[in-house]
């Protein structure tokens, strides 16, 4: 790949911000708003912000959740940015000790079992898991007073998983290997060897005997995640190299060949004004995500290494063609899963 291809992909000082422009106007924007929120009762009828205090902006909360980590991460990989001092004191706003308790109430509920699985519960450990990556006492205050949160979804994990015996497999919010990817890494990086002893548990069971996906089926009209690449993202994590890459060549045949062609060709957006077909740019982002980190786990003598690459270098520049769209239903997410793209 040309170092111009590879910068093309990168977060560059000037497009991380661009990125944090348009999270920090987002995480603020409560209206409109998209709630999962099921009622038990007349009390329960409340606006967004009363909700969800940390989390009200950014069209639904687990858009939210990713918007605050795109900031975060631009915010420790150019610590010169102009906006860290907007950033910050948005954090010192919306992560408090009595903002996170209400979070944490909201989940009690018992209308609130099902709330934003996985999806939200695999952003919410990722925010987590970035900010354990910060070095600064900013990034360490907002950890620990983010803890008790994300405490709260690993139990939900350690709860929900050996009850799910079969994966979802659709390219939107509810697919189970995307839920795993992100809980994987933060229990890693956390040191939760009950979560990450499950994690690997059920994509072995799950994902280990796949073979011959139909990835000639994608995409399908709402995906804004491809089915097949989050499947091999994750089992790179759960894999050895070498056993990865022998289960890679058993789950898409035909990489080498480029097979099949609609696993590397972007997605068209005919309407960016449309909540679900839009959902088809972050398919693009996604997509080149996992196809940058797939290639990573491959031999650099491994042919599929480079087709991969370029296939992610084709899609971010699709993914980026419709940021530039500007209609805020792509506006309030995209730029997250550009950032997610970028900083692989």
């Amino acid at each position: 790949m040309s170092k111009l291809s590879t910068r093309s992909q990168s977060l560059t000082p000037e497009r991380a911000a661009s990125f944090a422009d348009i999270a920090l106007a987002n995480v603020v924007r409560e209206f409109p708003n998209k709630l999962d929120h099921v009622m038990g009762a007349g009390h329960d009828v409340r606006r967004p912000r009363d909700l969800h205090p940390a989390f009200y902006g950014s069209f639904d909360w687990h858009s939210c959740v990713h918007m605050h980590w795109l900031l975060v991460r631009v915010r420790r990989l150019h610590p010169g940015l102009p906006q860290r001092g907007a950033i910050e004191s948005l954090f010192d706003a919306h992560f408090t000790p009595a903002n996170i308790a209400a979070e944490c109430a909201y989940l009690e509920r018992t209308e609130s079992r099902g709330f934003e699985r996985t999806y939200g519960w695999a952003w919410l450990l990722e925010l987590a898991t970035e900010l354990r990556r910060g070095d600064d006492a900013g990034s360490r205050l907002w950890a620990a007073t983010l803890e008790p949160l994300a405490d709260a979804f690993v139990r939900r994990y350690l709860d929900y998983l050996p009850r799910q015996h079969h994966p979802l497999r659709a390219g939107v919010h509810s697919n189970s290997a995307f839920g795993l990817v992100f809980a994987l890494d933060h229990a890693r990086a956390a040191g939760l060897a009950s979560l990450e002893a499950l994690c690997l548990e059920r994509a072995h069971d799950w994902f280990a005997a796949d073979r011959e996906a139909p990835a000639a089926w994608e995409p399908s009209g709402a995906d804004f995640l491809s089915p097949v690449l989050i499947e091999a993202e994750l089992m790179r994590r759960v894999l050895p190299p070498r056993a990865f890459a022998a289960w890679l060549g058993g789950f898409l045949p035909g990489l080498t060949s480029r097979e099949p062609a609609a696993l590397f060709t972007p997605a068209e957006v005919a309407d960016r004004t449309d909540p679900f077909i839009v959902h088809l740019d972050g398919l693009n982002f996604s997509r080149a995500w996992c196809l940058r980190g797939i290639a990573s786990a491959l031999a650099d003598s491994d042919a599929r290494a480079a087709i991969l690459r370029d296939a992610g270098t084709i899609h971010f520049a699709a993914g980026m063609s419709g940021l530039a769209g500007g209609d805020y239903m792509g506006e309030h997410w995209l730029a997250t899963f550009a950032t997610l793209a970028s900083t692989q």
